[in-house]
Order: structure tokens, then sequence, then C-alpha cells
């Protein structure tokens, strides 16, 4: 791991080690260490507020039999399921099968339980939720495949957006593919901090004036104004999936 002033990467070999957390818990399961009772999933913790990012990104490894808690109070929710299945189950008393590739957006406050059978593993973005007056946000279940591919003028990647673009939501992540030796047409610098998790495939990334090969599962945090730049390597096409922040005045 790199850590430098505007951003951090993250490269896979350098993974912070899983822990057991309360966020994550197990009724039948009880740990008999110096770790958290009661639990069966283990968090990597990716991107934290110490850095100086305004979220939270981590990896939760779910276990057999586990179900998951609540995030403190005023705090929204945004979970992939990046292996296995999962089970959401909402305030309406439904149940949610997750898959890989499926998300849920959970509003702040939002009564919801996770649990997994079997062994799986989401990524997981949470941060203190911006109120809007007069404006809401709702839950939303959803499957990458599913949502349409948008416009990128002057731009060859495909870009697919997980979460309305309407002001009640003060995030959106974006899932962007890349065919081998494409690349972003313009470096980037904008106010808006990211988390990324590169999802498939290999690249390059520069950020500020220092180039960066990644991989599968190599995560970036780039804080607002860091110059950025993309292009895709190897004879397969990259995926990754981007942390947004939106629709807000950055005072």
């Amino acid at each position: 791991m790199e850590l430098l002033a505007d951003f951090v990467v993250l490269l896979f070999p350098d993974l912070p080690a899983f822990e057991l957390i309360n966020l994550w818990y197990n009724p039948f399961f009880v740990h008999v260490c110096i770790w958290i009772d009661r639990t069966n999933t283990l968090a990597a913790y990716l991107i934290t507020p110490s850095m100086g990012s305004h979220f939270v990104m981590y990896l939760a490894k779910m276990q057999e039999n586990s179900k998951s808690g609540l995030p403190p109070r005023d705090v929204e929710r945004f979970l992939f399921v990046l292996w296995g299945e999962v089970t959401l189950a909402d305030t309406s008393g439904l149940k949610h099968k997750l898959e890989v590739d499926s998300y849920a957006y959970l509003p702040p406050n939002a009564e919801h339980s996770v649990q997994s059978d079997a062994s799986a593993t989401l990524v997981i973005f949470e941060r203190r939720y911006d109120y809007l007056e007069n404006h809401t946000t709702e839950q939303i279940i959803g499957s990458t495949n599913k949502q349409p591919l948008l416009e990128t003028p002057g731009e060859v990647f495909e870009l697919r957006k997980l979460l309305p673009t309407s002001l009640p939501y003060d995030f959106n992540i974006h899932i962007m593919d890349f065919q081998p030796g494409e690349f972003l047409n313009v470096k980037e610098v904008h106010y808006n901090q990211h988390g990324l998790l590169l999802l498939e495939g290999q690249g390059i990334y520069r950020l500020g004036d220092s180039w960066y090969p990644i991989q599968a599962g190599d995560t970036i945090w780039m804080a607002p104004f860091v110059p950025q730049w993309y292009a895709a390597l190897g004879k397969t096409k990259s995926r990754y999936l981007l942390y947004k922040d939106v629709n807000r005045n950055p005072l």
C-alpha cells in the first residue's frame, strides 16, 4: 500500500487483514479468541475517514449462516455482491436474492438485514447521509447487466450508473468497462471523491505524476482534485466499480 497526501493505492498483495466485526453477526457462532464475540463475518476496511474520505468502503466475507447488523443512525449503505449469494430482507418483509453483480441501496435508518446460507463476499459503501430539504431516497435493488449503457461523449468506455441521478441521492456508483487498449481521453480533475475497486482485468492508473499498474482486486481512494487517468492493458476487458459523490455543494 502506498499512502500519499491525496490518494491511496491499495494493491491486492497488500490488502489489510480481514478481522471479525460486530456489524454483521451469526447468532449461532461464538468466537473464543480476543475478537468480537458472536460474529461470523470478516471485514477488510479499504477506505475510511482517517484517510480523508467522507465515506467508508470495506469488503465483508460472510460465512455460512451469518447475518448483518445495521449501520449507525443517519448512515446510508450500498452493497454489491462480488461472490456467492445473499438474501436481503427489508422493512416490508420482502426477501430479495442478490447474486454476483447484484446490488442494493438502503436509505439512512432503513431497517434491513442481509443473510447468507453459504460463503459470500460483498463490497460495501457507507456514508452519513447529507440531507436535502423535501428530498428523500428510496430502497433500490438492482443488477448491473439490467442497467442501460449511457452515452459518454468523447470517450470510448462503457458506462452504467447503478443509482438514480436525481437530487435526493448524494452519491452514485458507476460501472465502467474498457476493452484492451482503451483509455480515458482526458486527464480528469474534479472536486468529487472516488473509491475504486477493479473487478476484472488489468490496467494502469495515473494519479498526480505517478503511474500504478493495477489488477483485479486492487482498490484506489482519490481525494478531490487529484489528476487521474486510466488505460486498460492485457488481453481481456477491464471493469471497475467507482464511488462518486454527487448532487451536493462541496462547501
